[in-house]
């Protein structure tokens, strides 16, 4: 269905592609991600892009620029010269949830465009199966018996991996205790040891595949194809507010709307590539392209989303 949509969306966007478009680019592509290299989106964008770059003619530039949670390198790209080559790698945490917990040097709106989305992060609710539960209505059960008493660890205080346990718990009416680590694989020994109960993360599955926790839901809207097993938490009646882990891509706001158009494009016709869409695959996330119009309403709607869950929940960073 995804493979159909983005062939289709080619096809528009080839109709409605302005002719000055065809000049871009006339130098190489510069790729800021604010991530360390080798992490999820550091992947996702060196996978994606360098399709794209190929396809457009160009070779790229990876400048990985990490530090405070992506914000170091949203700064450095909003501070530069528009070249309408350089370009930003984000992520849900960077656009819609951190804006909620601190000030952040860049307007999301106002300072940068969107281009496109690449993918989204796999992910899983994971159960030690020391809690006498076997499906999630069970597990849901069981935390209504008894509150609190069931503990979920997350990569960190106010992470997307928090909020999928706080929007949860909203949703079902139950009380889970978080504890935060410094990072997902800490975390994820910390639900293999039983130190927790639950996590919400896309490093439990090789765990679940090993039988050492039990699979409760996808945090996706679709199965994962090598779990067709574990149903999405849409399907248990779970999740309806949405909140995926996606890597995405914007430029600096005065980029020429036709140089925007024209790398969409491309992007959208790389991730039609079967060599990428399986990398992506074993690199842990999955094809979920939209356009730069329909990544802004996201962007916008999960915004909001998060920003009722934060209040909801009272978070805060400490």
């Amino acid at each position: 269905m995804m493979i159909r949509r983005l062939f289709a969306a080619l096809a528009l966007s080839a109709m409605a592609l302005p002719a000055v478009a065809q000049d871009w680019p006339t130098k190489p592509i510069r790729m800021v991600i604010p991530y360390p290299p080798g992490g999820p989106s550091d992947i996702s964008t060196r996978i994606v892009i360098e399709k794209a770059a190929q396809l457009l003619g160009q070779p790229v530039v990876f400048d990985n620029r990490a530090g405070a949670s992506g914000m170091i390198g949203a700064e450095h790209v909003k501070n530069q010269p528009v070249d309408g080559h350089t370009f930003l790698t984000v992520t849900t945490a960077m656009l819609c949830i951190t804006r909620h917990l601190q000030p952040i040097p860049f307007d999301p709106e106002k300072d940068f465009v969107p281009v496109s989305r690449l993918s989204t992060s796999w992910g899983a609710l994971a159960m030690h199966p020391s809690v006498p539960a076997q499906t999630l209505p069970e597990l849901i059960a069981y935390a209504k018996a008894n509150p609190g008493k069931l503990n979920f660890g997350s990569a960190g205080l106010a992470t997307i991996t928090h909020l999928f346990g706080e929007l949860l718990s909203l949703e079902a009416g139950i009380k889970l205790t978080h504890v935060p680590y410094r990072g997902s694989a800490p975390a994820t020994n910390a639900l293999v040891a039983g130190e927790v109960q639950l996590q919400f993360d896309q490093t439990t599955l090789p765990h679940i595949k090993a039988g050492k926790v039990r699979g409760l839901a996808m945090l996706a809207d679709v199965r994962h194809p090598d779990f067709p097993e574990i149903a999405t938490l849409r399907e248990q009646g779970y999740g309806k507010n949405g909140g995926d882990s996606w890597f995405g891509i914007v430029a600096p706001t005065g980029t020429p709307a036709a140089a925007i158009a024209r790398f969409d494009r491309a992007i959208a016709q790389a991730l039609t590539d079967k060599t990428v869409i399986e990398r992506l695959h074993n690199g842990g996330a999955r094809v979920t392209y939209l356009n730069s119009a329909e990544f802004k309403t996201r962007i916008a709607e999960e915004t909001k989303a998060f920003g009722d869950v934060i209040r909801a929940g009272n978070i805060k960073v400490q």
